[in-house]
Protein backbone atom coordinates (compact mmCIF):
# COMPACT_ATOMS: atom_id res chain seq x y z
CA UNK A 1 0.00 0.00 0.00
CA UNK A 2 2.98 2.53 1.18
CA UNK A 3 4.77 1.31 -2.35
CA UNK A 4 1.80 2.45 -4.00
CA UNK A 5 1.87 5.78 -2.24
CA UNK A 6 5.11 6.39 -3.15
CA UNK A 7 5.25 5.49 -6.84
CA UNK A 8 2.31 7.83 -7.56
CA UNK A 9 4.50 10.58 -5.67
CA UNK A 10 7.05 9.52 -7.62
CA UNK A 11 5.57 10.14 -10.91
CA UNK A 12 4.51 13.38 -10.66
CA UNK A 13 6.17 15.80 -12.49
CA UNK A 14 8.63 18.20 -10.43
CA UNK A 15 6.75 21.76 -11.96
CA UNK A 16 3.78 20.39 -10.48
CA UNK A 17 5.07 20.83 -6.92
CA UNK A 18 7.17 23.86 -7.24
CA UNK A 19 4.99 25.92 -5.89
CA UNK A 20 4.93 23.76 -2.40
CA UNK A 21 8.57 23.41 -2.49
CA UNK A 22 8.65 27.37 -2.53
CA UNK A 23 6.71 27.38 0.57
CA UNK A 24 9.01 25.27 2.29
CA UNK A 25 11.83 27.11 1.10
CA UNK A 26 10.17 30.12 2.91
CA UNK A 27 9.91 28.33 6.14
CA UNK A 28 6.13 29.26 5.95
CA UNK A 29 3.13 27.10 7.21
CA UNK A 30 1.31 25.12 4.70
CA UNK A 31 -1.16 22.98 4.44
CA UNK A 32 -1.54 19.86 2.66
CA UNK A 33 -5.17 19.48 1.57
CA UNK A 34 -4.84 16.40 -0.76
CA UNK A 35 -3.18 15.16 -4.11
CA UNK A 36 -5.62 15.42 -7.32
CA UNK A 37 -5.48 13.06 -9.76
CA UNK A 38 -9.17 13.54 -11.10
CA UNK A 39 -8.10 16.81 -13.21
CA UNK A 40 -8.47 16.11 -17.46
CA UNK A 41 -5.15 17.28 -18.33
CA UNK A 42 -3.46 14.29 -16.99
CA UNK A 43 -1.21 15.98 -15.13
CA UNK A 44 -1.00 15.59 -11.22
CA UNK A 45 -1.21 18.54 -8.88
CA UNK A 46 -1.68 19.99 -5.55
CA UNK A 47 -5.40 21.35 -5.13
CA UNK A 48 -6.37 23.72 -2.12
CA UNK A 49 -9.93 22.96 -0.63
CA UNK A 50 -11.65 24.02 2.19
CA UNK A 51 -12.61 20.76 3.81
CA UNK A 52 -9.72 19.97 5.26
CA UNK A 53 -8.01 22.23 8.42
CA UNK A 54 -5.00 20.61 9.15
CA UNK A 55 -1.99 22.69 9.66
CA UNK A 56 1.40 20.64 9.10
CA UNK A 57 4.87 21.98 9.70
CA UNK A 58 6.89 22.96 6.93
CA UNK A 59 8.92 20.04 5.91
CA UNK A 60 12.94 21.15 5.05
CA UNK A 61 14.22 21.44 1.68
CA UNK A 62 16.73 19.03 2.27
CA UNK A 63 13.87 16.04 2.41
CA UNK A 64 13.71 17.05 -1.24
CA UNK A 65 16.39 15.82 -4.18
CA UNK A 66 15.56 16.35 -7.86
CA UNK A 67 15.95 13.72 -10.92
CA UNK A 68 15.68 15.02 -14.03
CA UNK A 69 12.16 16.13 -13.98
CA UNK A 70 10.59 13.98 -10.47
CA UNK A 71 10.93 14.72 -7.48
CA UNK A 72 11.00 12.74 -4.66
CA UNK A 73 10.24 13.43 -0.80
CA UNK A 74 11.41 10.78 1.70
CA UNK A 75 9.90 7.93 3.10
CA UNK A 76 9.75 9.26 6.35
CA UNK A 77 8.62 12.98 5.08
CA UNK A 78 5.95 11.74 3.37
CA UNK A 79 4.40 9.43 5.77
CA UNK A 80 4.02 11.76 8.72
CA UNK A 81 2.87 14.97 6.48
CA UNK A 82 0.56 13.58 3.59
CA UNK A 83 -0.32 10.31 3.82
CA UNK A 84 -3.18 10.56 6.19
CA UNK A 85 -4.72 13.09 4.01
CA UNK A 86 -4.10 11.74 0.77
CA UNK A 87 -4.15 8.09 1.50
CA UNK A 88 -7.35 7.12 -0.02
CA UNK A 89 -7.24 9.86 -2.97
CA UNK A 90 -4.30 8.10 -4.13
CA UNK A 91 -4.64 4.82 -3.81
CA UNK A 92 -8.19 5.45 -5.71
CA UNK A 93 -7.01 7.58 -8.39
CA UNK A 94 -3.89 5.11 -8.96
CA UNK A 95 -5.87 2.37 -11.10
CA UNK A 96 -7.17 5.09 -13.01
CA UNK A 97 -4.33 7.73 -13.34
CA UNK A 98 -4.46 8.86 -17.23
CA UNK A 99 -1.50 8.77 -18.96
CA UNK A 100 0.50 11.96 -19.38
CA UNK A 101 -0.29 14.19 -23.03
CA UNK A 102 2.59 14.07 -24.71
CA UNK A 103 2.49 14.49 -28.76
CA UNK A 104 6.40 14.31 -30.61
CA UNK A 105 7.66 17.03 -31.54
CA UNK A 106 8.25 16.00 -34.85
CA UNK A 107 4.38 14.61 -35.04
CA UNK A 108 3.24 18.35 -34.01
CA UNK A 109 5.65 20.07 -36.10
CA UNK A 110 3.78 18.04 -38.84
CA UNK A 111 0.35 18.71 -37.68
CA UNK A 112 0.78 22.76 -37.65
CA UNK A 113 2.94 22.22 -40.83
CA UNK A 114 -0.12 20.71 -42.68
CA UNK A 115 -2.45 23.50 -40.66
CA UNK A 116 -0.35 26.45 -41.97
CA UNK A 117 0.02 25.51 -46.03
CA UNK A 118 -3.41 24.42 -45.88
CA UNK A 119 -4.62 28.06 -44.51
CA UNK A 120 -2.26 30.08 -46.04
CA UNK A 121 -3.04 29.31 -49.48
CA UNK A 122 -6.69 29.45 -48.43
CA UNK A 123 -6.31 32.95 -47.15
CA UNK A 124 -4.28 34.23 -49.47
CA UNK A 125 -6.68 33.26 -52.66
CA UNK A 126 -9.41 34.47 -50.86
CA UNK A 127 -8.23 38.29 -50.59
CA UNK A 128 -6.42 37.55 -54.00
CA UNK A 129 -9.12 36.70 -56.22
CA UNK A 130 -12.05 39.89 -55.55
CA UNK A 131 -8.78 42.03 -55.38
CA UNK A 132 -8.07 41.38 -59.07
CA UNK A 133 -11.96 41.05 -59.84
CA UNK A 134 -12.03 44.60 -58.20
CA UNK A 135 -9.61 45.74 -61.13
CA UNK A 136 -11.39 44.69 -63.97
CA UNK A 137 -15.18 45.50 -62.99
CA UNK A 138 -16.06 48.61 -61.48
CA UNK A 139 -19.12 47.65 -58.80
CA UNK A 140 -19.62 45.01 -56.40
CA UNK A 141 -21.93 42.77 -58.32
CA UNK A 142 -18.67 40.16 -59.32
CA UNK A 143 -17.61 39.69 -56.32
CA UNK A 144 -20.89 39.58 -54.40
CA UNK A 145 -22.28 37.01 -57.05
CA UNK A 146 -19.13 34.63 -56.14
CA UNK A 147 -19.69 34.95 -52.65
CA UNK A 148 -23.41 34.38 -52.48
CA UNK A 149 -22.98 31.44 -54.52
CA UNK A 150 -20.44 29.98 -52.25
CA UNK A 151 -21.78 30.49 -48.83
CA UNK A 152 -25.24 28.66 -50.62
CA UNK A 153 -23.21 26.04 -52.14
CA UNK A 154 -22.28 25.33 -48.39
CA UNK A 155 -25.45 26.10 -46.52
CA UNK A 156 -26.93 23.40 -49.03
CA UNK A 157 -24.12 20.77 -49.24
CA UNK A 158 -22.11 21.19 -46.15
CA UNK A 159 -23.51 18.38 -44.40
CA UNK A 160 -23.69 16.17 -47.15
CA UNK A 161 -19.56 16.77 -47.59
CA UNK A 162 -19.29 15.70 -43.76
CA UNK A 163 -21.60 12.70 -44.21
CA UNK A 164 -19.14 11.62 -46.95
CA UNK A 165 -15.83 12.11 -45.60
CA UNK A 166 -17.35 10.15 -42.10
CA UNK A 167 -17.90 7.07 -44.70
CA UNK A 168 -13.98 6.95 -45.97
CA UNK A 169 -10.74 6.84 -44.44
CA UNK A 170 -9.06 9.99 -42.60
CA UNK A 171 -6.24 10.17 -44.39
CA UNK A 172 -7.77 9.00 -47.94
CA UNK A 173 -10.29 12.30 -47.53
CA UNK A 174 -8.23 14.82 -46.11
CA UNK A 175 -5.97 14.03 -49.22
CA UNK A 176 -8.57 14.18 -51.65
CA UNK A 177 -9.59 17.18 -50.06
CA UNK A 178 -6.49 18.97 -50.34
CA UNK A 179 -6.74 17.90 -53.80
CA UNK A 180 -10.12 19.36 -55.04
CA UNK A 181 -9.15 22.57 -52.80
CA UNK A 182 -5.97 23.20 -54.84
CA UNK A 183 -7.62 22.31 -58.28
CA UNK A 184 -10.35 24.32 -57.51
CA UNK A 185 -8.08 27.31 -57.02
CA UNK A 186 -5.73 26.66 -59.70
CA UNK A 187 -9.17 26.43 -62.21
CA UNK A 188 -10.13 30.11 -60.52
CA UNK A 189 -6.74 31.25 -61.54
CA UNK A 190 -7.06 30.06 -64.62
CA UNK A 191 -9.93 31.80 -66.17
CA UNK A 192 -8.71 34.67 -63.83
CA UNK A 193 -5.87 35.25 -66.20
CA UNK A 194 -7.68 34.36 -69.50
CA UNK A 195 -10.12 37.26 -68.01
CA UNK A 196 -6.91 39.73 -67.40
CA UNK A 197 -5.31 38.76 -71.01
CA UNK A 198 -7.97 40.88 -72.56
CA UNK A 199 -9.86 37.62 -74.07
CA UNK A 200 -13.20 38.28 -72.18
CA UNK A 201 -13.77 41.60 -71.20
CA UNK A 202 -15.71 42.28 -67.85
CA UNK A 203 -19.64 42.68 -68.78
CA UNK A 204 -21.28 46.16 -67.97
CA UNK A 205 -24.57 44.66 -66.86
CA UNK A 206 -25.46 42.12 -64.90
CA UNK A 207 -27.20 39.75 -67.36
CA UNK A 208 -23.82 40.06 -69.90
CA UNK A 209 -21.61 38.67 -67.16
CA UNK A 210 -23.38 35.65 -65.63
CA UNK A 211 -23.63 34.44 -69.35
CA UNK A 212 -20.12 34.46 -69.96
CA UNK A 213 -18.48 31.02 -69.41
CA UNK A 214 -15.30 32.55 -67.69
CA UNK A 215 -17.41 33.81 -64.54
CA UNK A 216 -19.38 31.26 -64.69
CA UNK A 217 -16.73 28.63 -64.38
CA UNK A 218 -14.87 31.11 -61.74
CA UNK A 219 -18.30 30.93 -59.45
CA UNK A 220 -18.46 27.41 -59.78
CA UNK A 221 -14.90 26.96 -59.41
CA UNK A 222 -14.73 29.17 -56.00
CA UNK A 223 -17.79 27.20 -54.58
CA UNK A 224 -16.24 24.02 -54.90
CA UNK A 225 -12.57 25.59 -53.05
CA UNK A 226 -14.45 27.22 -50.21
CA UNK A 227 -16.50 23.75 -49.63
CA UNK A 228 -13.51 21.35 -49.82
CA UNK A 229 -11.69 23.94 -47.54
CA UNK A 230 -14.71 23.40 -44.79
CA UNK A 231 -14.43 19.97 -45.16
CA UNK A 232 -10.47 19.87 -44.28
CA UNK A 233 -11.14 22.49 -41.88
CA UNK A 234 -14.00 20.58 -40.16
CA UNK A 235 -11.94 16.94 -40.10
CA UNK A 236 -7.97 18.85 -38.87
CA UNK A 237 -9.71 20.08 -36.10
CA UNK A 238 -13.15 17.77 -35.31
CA UNK A 239 -11.23 14.70 -35.77
CA UNK A 240 -7.42 14.88 -36.21
CA UNK A 241 -6.76 16.69 -33.08
CA UNK A 242 -9.27 15.10 -31.41
CA UNK A 243 -7.78 11.46 -31.84
CA UNK A 244 -4.06 12.47 -31.47
CA UNK A 245 -4.66 14.70 -28.31
CA UNK A 246 -7.05 12.60 -26.42
CA UNK A 247 -10.70 13.21 -26.42
CA UNK A 248 -11.43 13.38 -22.58
CA UNK A 249 -8.69 15.55 -22.61
CA UNK A 250 -10.19 18.73 -22.52
CA UNK A 251 -7.60 20.70 -21.28
CA UNK A 252 -5.16 19.37 -23.63
CA UNK A 253 -7.86 19.84 -26.28
CA UNK A 254 -8.03 23.54 -25.68
CA UNK A 255 -4.68 24.23 -25.96
CA UNK A 256 -4.13 22.50 -29.35
CA UNK A 257 -7.22 24.23 -30.62
CA UNK A 258 -5.51 27.79 -29.04
CA UNK A 259 -2.47 26.94 -30.93
CA UNK A 260 -4.62 26.24 -34.37
CA UNK A 261 -6.52 29.53 -33.81
CA UNK A 262 -3.44 31.53 -33.63
CA UNK A 263 -1.99 29.43 -36.38
CA UNK A 264 -4.74 30.41 -38.57
CA UNK A 265 -4.63 33.78 -37.54
CA UNK A 266 -0.91 34.39 -38.53
CA UNK A 267 -1.98 32.96 -42.19
CA UNK A 268 -4.58 35.68 -42.28
CA UNK A 269 -1.90 38.47 -41.37
CA UNK A 270 0.76 37.19 -43.46
CA UNK A 271 -1.04 35.96 -46.78
CA UNK A 272 -3.05 39.26 -47.66
CA UNK A 273 -0.60 41.41 -46.64
CA UNK A 274 2.12 39.45 -49.15
CA UNK A 275 -0.17 39.60 -52.09
CA UNK A 276 -0.97 42.56 -51.54
CA UNK A 277 2.93 44.25 -51.33
CA UNK A 278 2.98 42.43 -54.95
CA UNK A 279 -0.06 43.88 -56.49
CA UNK A 280 0.65 46.90 -55.28
CA UNK A 281 3.87 46.56 -57.25
CA UNK A 282 3.40 44.44 -60.28
CA UNK A 283 0.92 43.65 -62.81
CA UNK A 284 -2.04 41.61 -61.24
CA UNK A 285 -1.50 38.87 -63.56
CA UNK A 286 2.04 38.54 -62.85
CA UNK A 287 0.28 38.12 -59.69
CA UNK A 288 -1.72 35.85 -60.05
CA UNK A 289 0.60 33.36 -61.99
CA UNK A 290 2.89 33.88 -58.84
CA UNK A 291 0.06 32.33 -56.80
CA UNK A 292 -0.23 29.58 -59.26
CA UNK A 293 3.20 28.55 -58.71
CA UNK A 294 2.60 28.98 -54.87
CA UNK A 295 -0.36 26.50 -55.05
CA UNK A 296 1.36 24.22 -57.73
CA UNK A 297 4.51 23.70 -55.58
CA UNK A 298 2.54 23.30 -51.73
CA UNK A 299 0.42 21.18 -52.70
CA UNK A 300 2.36 17.83 -53.27
CA UNK A 301 5.69 19.11 -51.31
CA UNK A 302 3.92 20.33 -47.67
CA UNK A 303 0.54 19.09 -48.11
CA UNK A 304 0.18 15.34 -49.29
CA UNK A 305 4.03 15.09 -47.57
CA UNK A 306 3.12 16.03 -44.25
CA UNK A 307 0.58 14.34 -44.34
CA UNK A 308 1.96 11.08 -44.97
CA UNK A 309 4.36 11.68 -42.39
CA UNK A 310 1.61 12.60 -39.90
CA UNK A 311 0.35 9.16 -40.50
CA UNK A 312 3.53 7.42 -40.35
CA UNK A 313 4.34 9.79 -36.82
CA UNK A 314 0.93 8.57 -34.97
CA UNK A 315 1.95 4.77 -35.71
CA UNK A 316 -1.20 4.07 -37.00
CA UNK A 317 -3.59 6.22 -35.03
CA UNK A 318 -5.16 7.95 -37.62
CA UNK A 319 -5.97 4.45 -39.39
CA UNK A 320 -7.89 3.42 -36.36
CA UNK A 321 -11.76 2.60 -37.57
CA UNK A 322 -14.00 5.40 -36.57
CA UNK A 323 -16.16 2.81 -34.53
CA UNK A 324 -13.57 1.87 -32.19
CA UNK A 325 -13.04 6.22 -31.46
CA UNK A 326 -14.83 6.10 -27.98
CA UNK A 327 -15.73 9.70 -28.78
CA UNK A 328 -18.09 8.56 -31.71
CA UNK A 329 -19.79 5.77 -29.44
CA UNK A 330 -22.37 7.64 -27.30
CA UNK A 331 -25.54 6.89 -25.26
CA UNK A 332 -28.15 6.92 -28.31
CA UNK A 333 -26.38 6.99 -30.86
CA UNK A 334 -24.15 4.18 -32.44
CA UNK A 335 -21.44 3.80 -34.70
CA UNK A 336 -23.94 1.91 -36.85
CA UNK A 337 -26.70 4.89 -36.94
CA UNK A 338 -23.53 6.72 -38.16
CA UNK A 339 -22.89 4.68 -41.02
CA UNK A 340 -26.35 4.55 -42.17
CA UNK A 341 -26.64 8.47 -41.72
CA UNK A 342 -23.77 8.59 -44.40
CA UNK A 343 -25.22 6.42 -46.47
CA UNK A 344 -28.32 8.18 -46.86
CA UNK A 345 -26.91 11.63 -47.41
CA UNK A 346 -27.01 13.17 -43.98
CA UNK A 347 -30.69 14.47 -44.37
CA UNK A 348 -31.34 12.45 -41.28
CA UNK A 349 -28.46 14.24 -39.42
CA UNK A 350 -29.10 17.36 -40.32
CA UNK A 351 -33.58 17.31 -39.45
CA UNK A 352 -31.83 16.01 -36.10
CA UNK A 353 -29.50 18.67 -35.90
CA UNK A 354 -31.92 21.50 -36.40
CA UNK A 355 -34.47 20.10 -34.33
CA UNK A 356 -31.21 19.63 -30.88
CA UNK A 357 -30.17 23.50 -32.30
CA UNK A 358 -33.41 25.13 -31.70
CA UNK A 359 -34.39 23.03 -28.16
CA UNK A 360 -31.07 24.16 -26.23
CA UNK A 361 -31.09 26.62 -24.16
CA UNK A 362 -28.44 28.60 -24.77
CA UNK A 363 -29.98 29.18 -28.29
CA UNK A 364 -29.71 33.21 -27.82
CA UNK A 365 -26.28 33.27 -27.65
CA UNK A 366 -25.95 31.27 -30.71
CA UNK A 367 -28.02 33.59 -32.33
CA UNK A 368 -26.19 36.51 -31.43
CA UNK A 369 -23.10 35.06 -32.75
CA UNK A 370 -25.05 34.36 -35.93
CA UNK A 371 -26.13 37.77 -36.25
CA UNK A 372 -22.56 39.38 -36.11
CA UNK A 373 -22.18 37.03 -39.36
CA UNK A 374 -24.48 39.64 -41.19
CA UNK A 375 -21.69 42.22 -40.50
CA UNK A 376 -20.21 41.18 -43.60
CA UNK A 377 -19.43 44.63 -45.15
CA UNK A 378 -17.08 46.15 -41.94
CA UNK A 379 -15.54 42.57 -41.81
CA UNK A 380 -12.40 42.10 -43.91
CA UNK A 381 -13.47 40.01 -47.16
CA UNK A 382 -14.30 40.10 -50.42
CA UNK A 383 -16.79 43.33 -50.05
CA UNK A 384 -14.52 45.90 -48.23
CA UNK A 385 -11.49 44.79 -50.18
CA UNK A 386 -13.40 45.44 -53.70
CA UNK A 387 -14.53 48.79 -52.13
CA UNK A 388 -11.54 50.11 -51.08
CA UNK A 389 -9.36 48.90 -54.28
CA UNK A 390 -12.50 51.11 -56.24
CA UNK A 391 -11.73 53.87 -53.93
CA UNK A 392 -8.43 53.82 -54.99
CA UNK A 393 -6.27 52.69 -51.95
CA UNK A 394 -2.76 51.02 -52.10
CA UNK A 395 -3.25 47.19 -52.57
CA UNK A 396 -0.63 46.48 -49.68
CA UNK A 397 -2.74 49.12 -47.39
CA UNK A 398 -5.51 46.74 -48.42
CA UNK A 399 -3.42 43.99 -47.20
CA UNK A 400 -2.73 45.62 -44.87
CA UNK A 401 -6.10 45.86 -43.14
CA UNK A 402 -7.21 42.73 -43.16
CA UNK A 403 -3.51 41.91 -41.44
CA UNK A 404 -4.49 44.09 -38.68
CA UNK A 405 -7.81 42.57 -38.12
CA UNK A 406 -6.31 39.50 -37.91
CA UNK A 407 -3.65 41.00 -35.68
CA UNK A 408 -6.06 42.41 -32.95
CA UNK A 409 -7.93 39.13 -33.13
CA UNK A 410 -4.96 37.13 -31.87
CA UNK A 411 -4.67 39.80 -29.43
CA UNK A 412 -7.70 38.88 -28.21
CA UNK A 413 -7.01 35.18 -27.71
CA UNK A 414 -5.13 36.35 -24.69
CA UNK A 415 -7.71 39.34 -23.64
CA UNK A 416 -10.56 37.28 -23.17
CA UNK A 417 -9.15 35.48 -20.53
CA UNK A 418 -9.07 37.92 -18.89
CA UNK A 419 -12.48 39.21 -19.07
CA UNK A 420 -13.60 35.49 -18.37
CA UNK A 421 -11.69 35.92 -14.82
CA UNK A 422 -13.36 39.43 -14.05
CA UNK A 423 -16.54 39.22 -15.48
CA UNK A 424 -17.05 35.64 -15.77
CA UNK A 425 -18.94 33.51 -19.03
CA UNK A 426 -21.72 35.67 -19.79
CA UNK A 427 -20.88 38.83 -18.44
CA UNK A 428 -17.65 38.88 -20.69
CA UNK A 429 -19.65 37.89 -23.72
CA UNK A 430 -21.93 41.06 -23.50
CA UNK A 431 -18.99 43.33 -22.94
CA UNK A 432 -17.75 41.69 -26.05
CA UNK A 433 -20.58 42.66 -27.62
CA UNK A 434 -21.82 46.15 -26.49
CA UNK A 435 -17.90 47.19 -27.41
CA UNK A 436 -18.26 45.96 -30.77
CA UNK A 437 -21.63 47.83 -31.18
CA UNK A 438 -20.61 51.23 -30.10
CA UNK A 439 -17.33 51.30 -32.22
CA UNK A 440 -18.69 49.91 -34.93
CA UNK A 441 -21.74 52.82 -34.32
CA UNK A 442 -18.82 55.35 -34.15
CA UNK A 443 -17.09 53.80 -37.50
CA UNK A 444 -20.65 54.28 -39.38
CA UNK A 445 -20.93 57.75 -37.85
CA UNK A 446 -17.45 59.00 -39.31
CA UNK A 447 -18.12 57.34 -42.39
CA UNK A 448 -21.71 58.82 -43.40
CA UNK A 449 -20.66 62.36 -41.72
CA UNK A 450 -17.22 62.49 -43.22
CA UNK A 451 -16.56 65.18 -40.64
CA UNK A 452 -12.17 65.33 -41.11
CA UNK A 453 -12.49 65.34 -44.93
CA UNK A 454 -12.48 61.84 -47.23
CA UNK A 455 -9.40 60.57 -46.61
CA UNK A 456 -8.58 61.11 -42.89
CA UNK A 457 -12.63 59.53 -42.38
CA UNK A 458 -11.60 56.86 -44.77
CA UNK A 459 -8.49 55.80 -42.31
CA UNK A 460 -10.44 56.72 -38.89
CA UNK A 461 -13.35 54.43 -40.44
CA UNK A 462 -11.19 51.56 -41.34
CA UNK A 463 -9.09 52.14 -37.63
CA UNK A 464 -12.48 52.15 -36.01
CA UNK A 465 -13.23 48.63 -37.86
CA UNK A 466 -10.03 46.93 -37.55
CA UNK A 467 -10.24 47.79 -33.16
CA UNK A 468 -14.14 46.74 -33.54
CA UNK A 469 -12.58 42.93 -34.89
CA UNK A 470 -11.52 42.59 -30.77
CA UNK A 471 -15.00 42.88 -29.34
CA UNK A 472 -15.82 39.82 -32.31
CA UNK A 473 -13.08 37.66 -31.85
CA UNK A 474 -13.61 37.85 -27.79
CA UNK A 475 -17.34 36.92 -28.05
CA UNK A 476 -16.25 34.17 -30.83
CA UNK A 477 -14.33 32.70 -27.52
CA UNK A 478 -17.17 33.39 -25.23
CA UNK A 479 -19.76 31.30 -27.84
CA UNK A 480 -17.02 28.46 -27.86
CA UNK A 481 -16.88 28.51 -24.43
CA UNK A 482 -20.37 28.81 -23.87
CA UNK A 483 -21.15 25.74 -26.07
CA UNK A 484 -18.51 23.32 -24.90
CA UNK A 485 -20.24 24.05 -21.19
CA UNK A 486 -23.92 23.19 -22.21
CA UNK A 487 -23.91 21.55 -25.39
CA UNK A 488 -23.86 17.32 -24.40
CA UNK A 489 -21.35 15.46 -26.39
CA UNK A 490 -23.69 13.87 -27.97
CA UNK A 491 -24.62 16.49 -29.95
CA UNK A 492 -21.65 18.74 -30.08
CA UNK A 493 -20.44 18.39 -33.79
CA UNK A 494 -24.17 18.39 -35.02
CA UNK A 495 -25.71 21.76 -33.10
CA UNK A 496 -21.98 23.07 -34.22
CA UNK A 497 -22.19 22.36 -37.79
CA UNK A 498 -25.79 24.00 -37.84
CA UNK A 499 -24.64 26.76 -36.08
CA UNK A 500 -22.21 26.93 -38.88
CA UNK A 501 -24.81 26.62 -42.00
CA UNK A 502 -27.01 29.61 -40.08
CA UNK A 503 -23.99 31.51 -40.16
CA UNK A 504 -23.78 31.02 -43.98
CA UNK A 505 -27.24 32.08 -44.60
CA UNK A 506 -26.31 34.90 -42.07
CA UNK A 507 -23.50 36.31 -45.26
CA UNK A 508 -26.17 35.16 -47.91
CA UNK A 509 -28.66 37.87 -46.84
CA UNK A 510 -26.02 40.04 -46.71
CA UNK A 511 -24.47 39.46 -49.59
CA UNK A 512 -28.06 39.47 -51.59
CA UNK A 513 -28.51 43.07 -50.17
CA UNK A 514 -25.03 43.85 -52.14
CA UNK A 515 -26.13 42.13 -54.99
CA UNK A 516 -29.20 44.41 -55.32
CA UNK A 517 -27.33 47.37 -53.86
CA UNK A 518 -23.44 46.45 -55.60
CA UNK A 519 -22.82 50.66 -56.35
CA UNK A 520 -20.35 51.27 -54.29
CA UNK A 521 -22.07 54.62 -53.47
CA UNK A 522 -24.81 52.62 -51.65
CA UNK A 523 -21.94 51.47 -49.50
CA UNK A 524 -22.75 53.74 -46.49
CA UNK A 525 -26.00 51.95 -46.06
CA UNK A 526 -24.75 48.28 -46.37
CA UNK A 527 -22.13 49.81 -43.59
CA UNK A 528 -25.32 50.80 -40.82
CA UNK A 529 -27.00 47.26 -41.77
CA UNK A 530 -24.35 45.83 -40.76
CA UNK A 531 -23.60 48.09 -38.32
CA UNK A 532 -27.65 47.56 -37.14
CA UNK A 533 -26.38 43.38 -36.70
CA UNK A 534 -24.17 44.16 -34.30
CA UNK A 535 -26.32 46.02 -32.03
CA UNK A 536 -29.15 43.42 -32.38
CA UNK A 537 -26.69 40.96 -31.39
CA UNK A 538 -25.96 42.85 -28.43
CA UNK A 539 -29.14 43.25 -27.45
CA UNK A 540 -29.82 39.73 -27.82
CA UNK A 541 -27.36 38.71 -25.63
CA UNK A 542 -28.51 41.02 -23.03
CA UNK A 543 -31.72 40.38 -22.92
CA UNK A 544 -30.82 36.53 -22.03
CA UNK A 545 -28.47 37.43 -19.36
CA UNK A 546 -31.06 39.57 -18.28
CA UNK A 547 -33.79 36.94 -17.90
CA UNK A 548 -31.78 33.71 -16.22
CA UNK A 549 -33.10 30.52 -16.17
CA UNK A 550 -32.94 27.52 -14.36
CA UNK A 551 -31.58 26.27 -16.95
CA UNK A 552 -28.56 28.50 -17.46
CA UNK A 553 -27.96 27.99 -13.45
CA UNK A 554 -27.51 24.44 -13.86
CA UNK A 555 -25.04 24.53 -16.70
CA UNK A 556 -23.39 27.56 -15.32
CA UNK A 557 -23.40 27.12 -11.42
CA UNK A 558 -19.67 28.87 -10.99
CA UNK A 559 -20.04 31.90 -13.67
CA UNK A 560 -20.05 35.21 -11.50
CA UNK A 561 -22.88 36.05 -12.98
CA UNK A 562 -25.13 33.62 -10.62
CA UNK A 563 -22.16 33.04 -8.14
CA UNK A 564 -19.74 36.54 -7.66
CA UNK A 565 -17.38 34.09 -5.08
CA UNK A 566 -13.69 34.05 -6.26
CA UNK A 567 -14.03 30.43 -6.76
CA UNK A 568 -16.07 30.46 -9.74
CA UNK A 569 -14.25 33.16 -11.19
CA UNK A 570 -11.03 30.97 -10.86
CA UNK A 571 -12.78 28.10 -12.05
CA UNK A 572 -14.03 29.89 -15.03
CA UNK A 573 -10.38 30.88 -15.73
CA UNK A 574 -8.86 27.62 -15.37
CA UNK A 575 -11.53 26.19 -18.26
CA UNK A 576 -10.73 29.23 -20.54
CA UNK A 577 -6.57 29.31 -19.96
CA UNK A 578 -5.19 26.35 -21.92
CA UNK A 579 -1.55 25.19 -20.48
CA UNK A 580 1.37 24.26 -23.21
CA UNK A 581 1.20 22.18 -26.14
Amino acid sequence: MFDNLINAWACAPWSCMQALLNAMKRSQPFMVLKVDFSDESAVPFWRVQNDFETVLKPVGTHDFEQNGDLCRLKMEQLWKFCYPQCRSSLLRSKRNWPQPLYIPRSLRSALCGIYFASCFLEHTWRFALPAVIAVMHHTLLPVAVVSFVSQLVIFAAGPWVGALMDSMPRVHAFKCLCVVETLSMLTSAGVTIYALNGAAPMASTATVLFLQPWFLVLVVASAVEQLAGLGAGIAFERDWVILLAGANRRIGLANANAILRRVELVCEISGPFIFGIRLSRFDPKLCVKWAVVVMIATLPVLELYLIDSTDRLSKGTLQRPKDANPGYKTKGSTADTHHEEAAEGGLQAVIRGWKQYLAQPVLPASLAYVLLYFNAVLAPGGLMTTYLTQQGVNASLVGLFGGLCALVGFAATFLSATMISKFGVSKAGAASLIFQALVLAIAVTVYLSNPIGPQASLILFLFLAVISRLGYWAYDMVDAQIFQTAIPATQANLVGTIEVSLASLAELVMLVVAIVANDVKYFGGLAALSMASGVGAAWIFWHWLANPTDDLRRLFPHDPHFDDSDEARQLALQKLIPSSF
